[in-house]
């Protein structure tokens, strides 16, 4: 049987379609890189924000309209809304999130023991998906009850991989040609704090027990870290890049979406990571137009959002998710109002990557290469992204995908850097 893939949303996501992937090779079926020559579509779709959520319906009607007479949905809009998922045409089965594990053996009729009994090495996904890093998934749920946030509701209570699946997972990867792992999870900040561990354990046993030319971490919950934590970046494996959600820059707007950070904290931690590692690329988050959000209160979290210096940043204008307590607060903002607001935040963002960006010019950085295109007796032209998160673009005579190689950058093509290769790594 010939399956298609397809996610909407996060890296989490991915990695499960990833390990999907391998449980149907392992099974004895083909991936392939388009639907229209598939007999079965899976589609992990999200909910995190209503464009999420319609995008995961437009995948479904999309692989209907294809011709794909079996679709199988899954993932956290079609946990929150299974009747409606299997409403749609050519759907023949919703499984829900606490299921999901267990999706391919439920999928082709067989004992969960049947399934990916042999550790097989990590393939990259055909066509679009085709990655050179691999996501992996050690962590699960979220006991946080931010009030925007429908992703709990979705993925449960927050559950952790043990140690041992997590390397038997990254060596599976690294067999199949991975150079850069990323840990996801839905609160990866909290792993292993069922059993009294932290994040820091885990890190510190993939560093021990694998090779991996790169270890990069996923989005991080500020109130999950404490200083010493920026010490693992002594190991250079370890890129060099954070992702720590904010979401709003103003005390009080943090207080109504029920966070556990306040900005004076924020600035604290990111000073404590700049203090570890000087060129160290923060990214963050934001929520543009939260209900009852003031003109000053924006004004307040826009001025913080410029004062920190992020290297980039998402500015996601609010959707009210149901089930969510913040989609029963008063003072709901209108959309003209959310619009602008998201606009400013992603003009400081553009700033503040740009200005970043200009630290590195003339200087070189390892970049992993995870695009190219053939441009005939010019040789290749490849884009691939550094440890501390930059889009670099060059050209080579041969094809580097997914090689690691030094890259000299001298010019900034306005959210990429242009450079000249000067030796594998």
């Amino acid at each position: 049987m010939k399956v298609y893939l397809d996610i909407v949303g996060c890296r989490l996501n991915q990695s499960e379609i990833e390990r999907m992937a391998r449980q149907f090779r392992a099974a004895g079926h083909e991936v392939v890189p388009k639907a229209e020559s598939a007999d079965l579509v899976v589609v992990n779709t999200c909910t995190v924000t209503s464009r999420a959520a319609s995008d995961s319906r437009g995948k479904l009607r999309k692989f209907a309209r294809a011709g794909v007479e079996r679709i199988v949905a899954t993932g956290c809009w079609a946990t929150l809304q299974p009747e409606q998922a299997a409403g749609f045409p050519h759907v023949t089965q919703v499984i829900a999130n606490e299921q999901k594990d267990r999706l391919v053996a439920q999928v082709l009729g067989l004992p969960e023991t049947d399934i990916e009994q042999e550790p097989l090495a990590r393939e990259p996904l055909p066509g679009v998906r085709r990655r050179t890093r691999a996501f992996i998934k050690v962590q699960d749920g979220c006991n946080n009850r931010c009030t925007f946030c429908v992703t709990t509701l979705a993925r449960g209570s927050g559950r952790s991989r043990p140690v041992g699946e997590v390397i038997e997972d990254i060596h599976s990867a690294l067999a199949g040609g991975t150079k850069e792992i990323v840990l996801t999870g839905v609160h990866l900040g909290s792993w292993g704090r069922e059993w009294g561990g932290h994040l820091r354990d885990l890190v510190q046993a993939i560093l021990k027990d694998t090779d991996t030319p790169r270890l990069r971490l996923s989005s991080l919950e500020p109130w999950d870290l404490q200083a010493d934590f920026f010490a693992l970046w002594e190991n250079e494996r370890l890129c060099q890049h954070l992702h720590l959600p904010l979401q709003s820059g103003c005390v009080s707007t943090l207080r109504r979406m029920a966070r556990k950070t306040t900005p004076e904290s924020f600035r604290d931690l990111v000073a404590a990571a700049r203090e570890c590692m000087p060129e160290v690329a923060i990214t963050t988050d934001v929520i543009a137009g939260f209900p009852g959000e003031s003109e000053r209160e924006f004004a307040e979290s826009l001025e913080f959002v410029r004062e920190i210096g992020f290297a980039g940043g998402h500015a996601f204008t609010y959707s009210p998710r149901p089930g969510t307590a913040a989609a029963h607060m008063p003072l709901q903002i209108g959309a003209p109002v959310k619009k602008a607001r998201n606009a400013a935040f992603r003009a400081v963002f553009s700033e503040g990557a740009r200005v970043y960006r200009s630290h590195f010019t003339g200087r070189e950085l390892s970049v992993l290469w995870e695009s190219l295109t053939r441009l005939d007796e010019q040789g290749w032209q490849m884009e691939g992204l550094s440890g501390n998160d930059l889009r670099v673009v060059a050209t080579s005579l041969e094809p580097l995908w997914n090689q690691i190689t030094t890259v000299h950058l001298h010019s900034d093509l306005g959210g990429k850097l242009a450079g000249s290769i000067t030796g594998l790594v």
